[in-house]
């Protein structure tokens, strides 16, 4: 098995060059670490982190938890926090909470026992116990929340400007004429669906519009449960709105399932614009109008916000990060009054700048 030196006397470097490069701890030159890391691929290192770990009681790995992989936001986020964490080098452990607080007390657990030095969040769904974060700080891991930023104490966090951002696509759909807009939201125990319901509410009241709960559609995360609800509401002609706001991708799946079943087109008998790009978004017909999240940026951030704090462990916890990344506007055919039978390309609107 290659040691250390070997790839220092191949490479023509020291051994301290070459850990420096392999953990990330001191700048290397750009000559030097090419010669490293070649020398690491003729040799087929592979260093012991584990014995690393127990000199140094650094492990130079972060976990990330996130609610269902198979949401392809998620994936976005993981890859942004990856590729920030790889810049300085630390691996990321990448695990799935199946939206259960419950499995994600576990995860926590589990999390901490491998020595991560620290962890990025996506909050479950279902309510949470409020000391299951603020446990893990206590330990003295820091912990950075995604997206579903939790209330009642100081954390970290980094998520998209969610009453902007459904601003946007609701005076959108409002410039295209539709007047009776309905939201599908996603649980309302979430910080993220109640302040995207806000976006929608004050987008409508500027236009002289009343919010009627008749329009608010508050579903769960079930693509299943999401279309039988959104069917029950759209089968009938008289009491049908003329536009839907989906929150995120999985209420937006539900209610294209309710769509299809009730018979039902974009924009020909209905408007639609949701949050969050759909996989294999381009096999649907009409294009789908999205309000498009950084995803990847998202994570990026919270990455770099995390290492931040793992280098200055005495930081003041009142003292906390609170990072609103602005999202886009891809305006397609489903949510414009005439459509093009051919298609036509996204218009990219940016979000307006924050009040």
């Amino acid at each position: 098995m290659p040691t250390i030196k070997q790839v220092a006397a191949l490479a023509g470097v020291s051994v301290g060059t070459v850990s420096h490069v392999v953990n990330g701890s001191v700048p290397v030159s750009p000559d030097l670490r090419l010669k490293v890391e070649a020398a690491i691929r003729d040799l087929d290192y592979h260093p012991n982190h584990v014995a690393r770990s127990l000199k140094t009681s650094r492990t130079r790995t972060l976990g990330i938890i996130v609610p269902d992989m198979t949401i392809s936001f998620f994936p976005q986020i993981i890859r942004g926090a990856e590729t920030a964490a790889r810049t300085r080098g630390y691996s990321l452990i990448a695990v799935n909470s199946t939206e259960s607080p419950e499995r994600q007390g576990e995860l926590l657990s589990l999390l901490r026992s491998q020595q991560v030095e620290g962890i990025l969040l996506v909050n479950a769904a279902a309510p949470t116990p409020a000391d299951q974060i603020s446990r893990v700080i206590d330990a003295g891991i820091p912990v950075v929340c995604l997206d579903r930023v939790p209330g009642g104490f100081p954390v970290d966090s980094v998520s998209v400007e969610d009453i902007d951002a459904a601003e946007m696509g609701t005076d959108h759909l409002l410039a295209q004429g539709y007047r009776d807009i309905a939201i599908v939201t996603g649980p309302l125990s979430l910080q993220n669906e109640r302040r995207r319901l806000q976006g929608y509410e004050q987008s409508l009241k500027r236009a002289g519009i009343a919010v009627s709960p008749d329009r608010i559609w508050q579903g769960n995360l079930r693509s299943e449960a999401l279309a039988a609800m959104c069917r029950d509401r759209l089968e009938n002609p008289v009491t049908r709105p003329s536009a839907l706001l989906c929150t995120n991708g999985p209420t937006a799946l539900g209610a294209l399932r309710g769509l299809h079943d009730c018979c039902l087109r974009t924009p020909s008998d209905i408007g639609f614009v949701t949050f969050d790009e759909l996989t294999l978004d381009d096999l649907f017909t009409p294009a789908i109008t999205t309000i498009v999240q950084p995803a990847y940026d998202i994570g990026c951030r919270a990455s770099e916000i995390l290492l931040e704090r793992i280098d200055q462990p005495e930081w003041d916890r009142n003292d906390i990060y609170t990072v609103r990344l602005p999202a886009t506007l891809k305006v397609r055919d489903s949510s414009r009054k005439v459509a093009r039978r051919e298609g036509r390309p996204a218009e990219v609107v940016p979000m307006r700048a924050k009040r």
